[in-house]
């Protein structure tokens, strides 16, 4: 089933965040039916540096097609602002849907652009964002290919504005709306009760953001149809790392952190070691995978 009709269905869909192969290839493991792959998440293990329109194009198309050789779950994928003007949308659209992105996400910030959940944000005229909409929606090969229009603007202009703007996306061909960091549930319930008769809705978890956090279900049950939780193994791996490099440094040894790790050969068949070993012995022989 495609994104497209999964998302028409009733049961909400959760998509997890990613930042590359590995944490993907986790993510599928674990039977998610969708993944997110985050820009904020790049940010951070890439760069190691904050969710500030550091990240550039070319290095999310690089992490869309390394996770797109490893695993074929359906994926979701920030895009920022589409790193420009509505020309700028175009060719990042073709790129990523060509690197094998299901779904593209785009915001009404401003350069450089801001995590959802920092404040100071600005954003572009509405019709402006209009425009680059209409321009996602133009780029792509395939209606298979969702275009989510993200407005910041609760904010910044406020709620009644945010909800108009998620209108104006809908009438340019969006097709999922996004209305980031609503302040309450009050507010979370009001998006779906404004927007749910006219597009499928996501809903966007941050572990300490602005938005007070909620289950997949209970988001569901309010009228959301798509919920991510992007960041949230970044925070997980960046506090256990932090504890395993401090244990390392600590005792001169990780026999401590031993019980907290995999070892070599677990690691090795958790990501296919002695499949893949196989594999090749069997091209090798001239013999292939009928072997």
């Amino acid at each position: 089933m495609g994104l497209k009709d999964r998302l028409q269905q009733q049961a909400v869909l959760l998509a997890p965040g990613v930042y590359d192969a590995l944490t993907a290839s986790l993510a599928a493991a674990a039977g998610f039916e969708a993944l997110y792959l985050s820009g904020a998440a790049i940010a951070y293990t890439r760069l190691g540096r904050p969710d500030i329109g550091l990240v550039s194009m070319n290095e999310v198309v690089e992490t869309i097609a390394l996770v797109r050789d490893r695993v074929p779950t359906p994926l979701v994928v920030d895009a920022d602002n589409g790193y420009g003007n509505a020309l700028n949308v175009q060719r990042t659209v073709r790129l990523f849907e060509r690197a094998g992105a299901n779904a593209i996400q785009l915001e009404d910030q401003t350069l450089p652009k801001r995590c959802g959940h920092l404040q100071d944000k600005t954003l572009i005229p509405a019709a402006e964002m209009a425009g680059k909409i209409r321009a996602a929606v133009d780029a792509r090969t395939s209606e298979a290919t969702l275009i989510i229009a993200r407005t910041d603007a609760v904010a910044v202009e406020g709620f009644g504005p945010a909800i108009e703007r998620a209108r104006l996306y809908a009438d340019c061909g969006a097709d999922v709306l996004f209305v980031e960091a609503p302040r309450n549930r009050a507010q979370l319930a009001a998006v779906t009760a404004e927007l749910g008769g006219l597009r499928p809705l996501l809903a966007n978890m941050v572990e300490g953001g602005d938005t007070p956090l909620a289950s997949a279900n209970e988001l569901g049950e309010i009228g959301f149809r798509l919920v991510i939780f992007p960041g949230g193994i970044v925070r997980a791996l960046a506090r256990t790392a932090q504890e395993y490099y401090g244990s390392l440094a600590r005792h001169g040894t990780n026999a401590p952190f031993a019980d907290r790790m995999f070892d070599f050969g677990a690691l090795n068949a958790l990501i296919g070691t002695p499949a893949m070993l196989a594999l090749g012995q069997a091209y090798a022989s001239g013999k292939g995978t009928d072997a």
